[in-house]
């Protein structure tokens, strides 16, 4: 089992088994290190010891894998820093073209595009009055976007239109998913009314400069 196995399963609506257990994969790329938790199953993907991980992680404990304490250790034992506990979402592809005029986006400078690059390969943006949208692949490989929505425009219903658009990006047709701090809840209504559905929640282990 490998954690890009693991991604394209949930892709497909077959979720870890429920069982109160944590599943230890390597990492898929130097890049990527952290933990996924779905329900009542986490998954760690972090080139350190199994044998130790398990021993920081009281059985039954389902909450133990993405804890301050847990979390803690590991960053101090594999030099990295966590930014934060997102949630996860997935939809899936739509057909077509945006509904949403879109333009390529020509400034690599802006601060989401910056961000982005530094966390996703084949990275692809683009831009409407008001907002950017962009698609990129992050961990394990699976597609992830994330949209940006000026002050000024806020309040309209561009955030969803954006991460909609995003649904008809995906090369291939594949899934799409993005990650967000659950305390922006004005992202959180924007993603799910456009049609995504909560998977789970993560920590990424973020190297030093990354």
């Amino acid at each position: 089992m490998n954690l890009p196995r693991i991604l394209a399963d949930v892709e497909r609506g077959v979720l870890p088994e429920p069982d109160g257990g944590v599943t230890m994969v390597p990492q898929p790329s130097r890049r990527d290190a952290g933990v996924l938790s779905f329900s009542a199953h986490a998954v760690v993907f972090a080139d350190t010891d199994h044998a130790w991980m398990r021993g920081l992680l009281a059985p039954g404990d389902l909450g133990a894998p993405l804890s301050p304490a847990f979390l803690h250790a590991l960053e101090r034992r594999v030099g990295r820093r966590v930014e934060a506990i997102d949630m996860m979402v997935l939809a899936p592809p739509l057909p077509g073209p945006p509904e949403l005029p879109l333009e390529p986006a020509t400034d690599r400078t802006h601060p989401r595009v910056v961000r982005a690059l530094e966390h996703r390969d084949d990275v692809r943006a683009w831009t409407a009055p008001g907002g950017t949208v962009l698609i990129g692949r992050g961990v394990g490989g699976r597609w992830e976007a994330a949209v940006e929505v000026d002050p000024g425009a806020r309040g309209a219903g561009l955030g969803r239109r954006l991460a909609r658009a995003a649904r008809h990006l995906v090369p291939g047709g594949r899934p799409v998913w993005a990650q967000i701090s659950p305390g922006n809840a004005a992202s959180v209504r924007a993603f799910l009314a456009a049609g995504y559905v909560p998977v789970g929640a993560e920590a990424l282990l973020v190297a030093d400069g990354g």
